[in-house]
């Protein structure tokens, strides 16, 4: 049966989530507004106001509940973390204080999947615990996101492997503790089946970071970003370095990313839902021509469209938690992609819209609104770009049709009234028709 309501102890849980990110976490994004300010684990500052919080969301039951019961954790399921994460995207720190920042979350499910119990000990245990961060190191300079195209390589001498190769936009490389690097360790082999992963401490000799890239909304310095460009130069882990089997690097990632995506989309909803009570405020304060601005025809219209669609996206997510919760794995591949192409569509309309009625304020950086829209870029192109998702929508979509089997198709009046005329004729007969 269909069910849209939330039992009511988990929504006290999530009523004492949306006052504390407001009161709480809101203000962090103030004070530490910089992008690599949350995973910055020596800025003693930050961290004397963030300790305190993320025991306040322990002794809630709601840190870290990104794992389920099967890899030791809360089981909380993907459609109650949707709502979570609904209110946790509201704020920058949200997630650190949540326990919850990408891309530690999606590190530690890979290690709590595939790592031996040596490598839960020295690296999951701490990230769960919020002491330290982590790298996942995957796309490259010549290739992006496109596993086909990776060269960054691994091989095998004595008892040991060897990495060699380019790495780039590797997230809060310059704060990691540890990186799950994809490297090809069997170029022969069929394009899903040439990578492996491998899990290599920060301060293994060769690494090194040959810049940190910005990104619009962070700093304006080239090398003060914490996306980083990085350089593997032989540098050696050992053997039971290995994430999952040789050649099950992609599989092993494919592992992390569905739930990832549809925490960021959710997290979406929650940035276009503050801008839109932004937006709701201003057009009740701001007064041109004589009235308000929520008196204005064209207001009210961008008003109802902008709640419309944000209601539509975040049906069409929770439905994709649901169904990741309920049927087999696999399932939700469709909703998950379709979730991914409709986010940064979303974001884009609603910030643009909200930034335009704050008038030139909105443009500035005396307002949250620049700083997302200088986002949508990105969210266009994390976890693959949206021309990706948008080619498996399709795929799937088209699976399920088969080609007309006839000169005209399916739904050709002219042949189905023939047909009609011929299922019914005795009948037509009997009337004269």
């Amino acid at each position: 049966m269909w069910d849209f309501s939330t039992d009511p102890e988990f929504q006290e849980k999530l009523d004492w989530m949306a006052t504390f990110v407001r009161e709480e976490c809101e203000p962090l994004d103030l004070l530490f507004p910089h992008g690599g300010d949350p995973y910055d684990v020596t800025n003693e500052a930050a961290r004397a106001i963030l300790r305190p919080l993320q025991e306040q969301v322990k002794d809630q039951g709601l840190w870290a509940c990104h794992l389920g019961p099967e890899l030791d954790g809360p089981g909380f399921g993907q459609l109650k973390l949707a709502l979570m994460n609904e209110i946790i995207g509201r704020s920058y720190w949200a997630p650190t204080v949540f326990g919850t920042a990408a891309p530690d979350t999606g590190n530690a499910e890979i290690l709590a999947m595939f790592g031996t119990p040596e490598q839960k000990d020295r690296y999951l245990q701490p990230l769960l615990d919020g002491e330290i961060v982590s790298c996942f190191s995957m796309t490259e300079p010549q290739a992006g996101a496109d596993p086909k195209e990776f060269v960054c390589r691994a091989w095998r001498d004595g008892d040991e492997w060897v990495i060699d190769g380019e790495k780039w936009f590797s997230s809060n490389a310059r704060y990691a503790a540890f990186f799950i690097v994809m490297v090809v360790t069997d170029p022969d082999a069929a394009p899903y089946e040439r990578m492996s992963m491998l899990v290599v401490p920060a301060e293994t000799p060769g690494i090194e970071i040959i810049r940190n890239v910005s990104v619009l909304g962070e700093r304006d310095d080239l090398d003060e970003g914490i996306h980083g460009y990085v350089r593997y130069r032989d540098v050696r882990v050992p053997l039971d370095a290995m994430l999952g089997g040789p050649g099950e690097g992609f599989k092993v990632a494919q592992a992390r990313l569905g739930g990832g995506r549809v925490h960021h989309a959710m997290r979406t909803v929650g940035v276009c839902s503050r801008a839109f009570d932004m937006m709701l405020e201003r057009a009740q304060s701001r007064r041109t021509q004589g009235e308000v601005l929520g008196r204005k025809q064209s207001v009210q219209q961008t008003i109802a469209d902008t709640w419309i669609e944000l209601q539509q996206f975040r049906l069409l997510v929770l439905q994709t938690a649901w169904i990741i919760d309920n049927t087999p794995h696999g399932t939700a591949r469709i909703n998950i992609a379709m979730c991914k192409v409709a986010m940064a569509r979303l974001m884009h309309d609603v910030i643009q819209r909200a930034l335009h009625l704050h008038g030139s304020l909105g443009t500035t950086l005396e307002t949250p609104l620049a700083g997302w829209w200088a986002s949508v870029p990105q969210l266009a192109l994390a976890d693959g770009p949206t021309e990706v998702h948008q080619g498996t929508v399709a795929k799937e979509l088209l699976k399920r049709y088969d080609a007309a089997p006839g000169l005209f198709p399916t739904e050709h009046i002219p042949t189905r009234l023939t047909e009609a005329r011929r299922k019914h004729e005795v009948v037509l007969k009997e009337f004269g028709l």
